[in-house]
């Protein structure tokens, strides 16, 4: 029989953490003597006693460790429980959100998608806007270590290519496994401090500089004003974009770094390929923003680094509408949100690696109808690709794509048109956060959207965000048998 208290315990302790964070906007709305604190000391205590009792009570279930199906419900059960306590400040609040609103705006959060059902950001309390920035920052540092952790030992989506000894990512010189975890916490937050110094420099207000500077590093892209990075146009957006692409390479090539080894970086064929396609994409909407549109050439150029960088690590910041950037743009916007970043880092969508892996396998089954006699082998990084592999990647791409289908037709069914529906399944399963369209494209949000519409982007917010199969696993029959 399936022992549920190991996962329990884990949750409850989260929840618990989850409840003491919320003394951070507390302070905030105390010094602020607006009279909003309130609202996060409830919360707060009911998040932490609904944890802890939930920890005592499944304490003497703790056993050795756990086996592959509690090791799949915990991974899907933390993503679900943490955004129901995370909504209760926005319930109680100045937003006063139904309680579809505050778990769509909480699951958002954490799973860095950022799409928001939020509007007149500037007039909310600063507890609000910062409660939004944790979220997102403490989503970022649990997908890398579900990412390194879970999902390698569950063989979801090839990521048990990380885990071989023939993929050795990790290094032989390395610390224990205890020791990566607390170096990755100390970069994450390393990067976060940098980025907040760098934009407080550039102009931002403390206050803003720590928000954005969180959702950032986690890839998240909740911004504290409706304009969303719009309101930091100039300077800003460079260093925004340097940071973004920092949090959307592996975090582990960082501790390598800080353990001596530079070279595993720069050799890294994700880290390649990652910053080949943003150059190219960067390339091509600055030439056509500048012989299409009326742009000078720097302006052009910035506002392409950061809206291709945004969209492709998944982070979703806009400093400008790109929907009047005509078709040709908007299709390319759409496309490059569904590549992603790389695989250990704070970005979503496919990855990198899997479109390396797959464009491999192509190039090994060209090899054999050429010559059908001879001995191919799928290669990455020069070392030759297990078939579990190969497999665990063909599955992702047929999962996410039919997700995507599935998804877009039942937003279709709630009344969407064509555009909001699409995107919006796009948006939703690839966690990218803005759509495309007048509705929830850049210079709008998802407020207007239906009950249903909301409740079926939660849910393909939590798949996408688990890659897939982390979820699907568990909705098979074989999976609930002893």
């Amino acid at each position: 029989m399936l022992d549920l208290r190991p996962i329990g315990y884990v949750v409850g302790l989260l929840v618990g953490i989850l409840g003491c964070t919320m003394l951070f906007p507390l302070l905030v709305d105390l010094i602020d003597g607006q009279g909003h604190w309130p609202v996060f000391l409830e919360s707060a205590i009911v998040t932490i006693l609904a944890g802890g009792l939930l920890a005592l009570s499944c304490a003497n279930g703790v056993g050795q460790g756990l086996d592959i199906r509690q090791t799949f419900m915990l991974t899907t059960g933390v993503w679900a429980a943490l955004p129901i306590f995370g909504a209760i400040p926005l319930m109680l609040g100045e937003t006063d959100l139904r309680f579809v609103d505050a778990f769509f705006e909480a699951m958002s959060g954490l799973t860095t998608t950022g799409s928001t059902i939020l509007s007149g950001l500037e007039s909310l309390p600063r507890g609000i806007l910062l409660w939004r920035a944790i979220l997102q920052w403490l989503g970022g540092i649990g997908i890398i270590v579900v990412a390194m952790v879970f999902l390698p030992e569950l063989r979801v989506g090839g990521m048990q290519i990380f885990r071989s000894e023939a993929f050795d990512t990790m290094g032989k010189i390395l610390p224990r496994a205890q020791a990566i975890a607390r170096q990755i916490s100390m970069i994450y937050v390393g990067i976060t401090v940098a980025c907040a110094v760098v934009y407080g420099a550039l102009g931002m207000t403390p206050f803003d500089a720590i928000c954005h500077a969180m959702t950032t590093t986690a890839t998240g892209g909740f911004a504290n004003y409706d304009a969303s990075f719009g309101a930091f146009s100039g300077p800003a957006e460079y260093a925004a974009s340097v940071f973004m692409i920092l949090a959307a390479l592996p975090f582990v090539r960082y501790v390598q770094m800080v353990n001596g080894q530079t070279s595993p970086i720069f050799q890294d064929a994700q880290v390649r390929a990652f910053l080949t396609i943003i150059v190219l994409l960067v390339a091509v909407t600055t030439a056509v923003l500048v012989t299409v549109f009326p742009h000078h050439p720097e302006q052009a150029v910035r506002e392409a680094l950061f809206n291709i960088t945004s969209i492709i690590s998944g982070t979703g910041y806009a400093s400008v509408d790109y929907m009047s950037w005509g078709n040709f743009l908007v299709m390319v916007f759409f496309f490059i949100g569904l590549i992603g970043g790389c695989a250990g880092s704070t970005a979503c969508s496919v990855k990198i690696f899997r479109y390396q892996l797959l464009i491999a396998s192509v190039r090994v089954q060209i090899q054999k109808i050429r010559s059908p006699h001879g001995v191919f082998f799928p290669r990455y990084e020069g070392r030759p690709v297990g078939q579990d592999v190969l497999s665990s990647v063909i599955s992702f791409f047929m999962f996410f794509i039919l997700t995507l289908g599935v998804v877009a037709w039942l937003l279709a069914l709630t009344g969407l048109d064509f555009v909001t529906a699409v995107s919006g399944a796009a948006t939703a399963v690839a966690n990218i956060g803005p759509g495309l369209g007048d509705v929830i494209g850049p210079a709008g949000n998802f407020a207007p959207l239906n009950d249903t519409a909301k409740w079926i982007l939660i849910v393909a917010m939590l798949i996408g965000r688990l890659e897939l199969l982390a979820v699907y696993a568990m909705l098979t029959v074989r999976f609930w048998r002893s």
